[in-house]
């Protein structure tokens, strides 16, 4: 492999998706998930921020999504985001405490710091919404968001509106 590229293994099947970063072009080749069938999802911050005030949008997305006993991720981004949230409660706080104890939380480590940053560097979103969107590329999952203009900008990440 040349140096010029990143190899991301995801983790539902060992599929491999190699990633160009030369001249700030992002260029998949192959990267597998069952998206369309009910397959894996990655929760945005807003998910959850809305979830814990009874959004009743987010809410119906979400219990969907748990009815079908499928895997859920966050990313470490977003369970910082969540909790420098200047209008959080203390009793949504702690609803989002109980809340993350029902996802697996996805760290950030080197291969998912540079897929954010070939995302950032290439489509222009905000640091958290790349490290967001990179780990639901590692993963090989559905973004659930309600911040779908700039998600949408990366062609590769399916999304799910809520």
């Amino acid at each position: 492999m040349r140096e010029s590229q990143v190899e991301i293994k995801t983790r539902r099947d060992d599929s491999r998706a190699v990633t160009s970063v030369g001249k700030g072009c992002l260029d998949f080749l192959t990267l597998r998930g069952d998206h369309a069938q009910g397959g894996m999802y990655t929760l945005d911050t807003n998910a959850i921020i809305y979830y814990v005030q009874d959004d009743a949008s987010a809410a119906s997305v979400l219990e969907a999504i748990y009815a079908r006993n499928v895997p859920v991720y966050v990313s470490v981004m977003t369970e910082a985001e969540v909790f420098a949230f200047s209008h959080l409660s203390d009793e949504e706080a702690e609803r989002i405490e109980q809340f993350l104890h029902t996802v697996s939380v996805i760290p950030m480590d080197s291969q998912i710091a540079r897929m954010a940053a070939i995302v950032r560097k290439t489509y222009g979103l905000k640091m958290a919404d790349s490290v967001i969107a990179a780990t639901a590329l590692f993963t090989g999952t559905c973004v659930v968001t309600r911040n779908t203009a700039d998600f949408r900008k990366v062609p590769q990440l399916p999304i799910e509106e809520i």
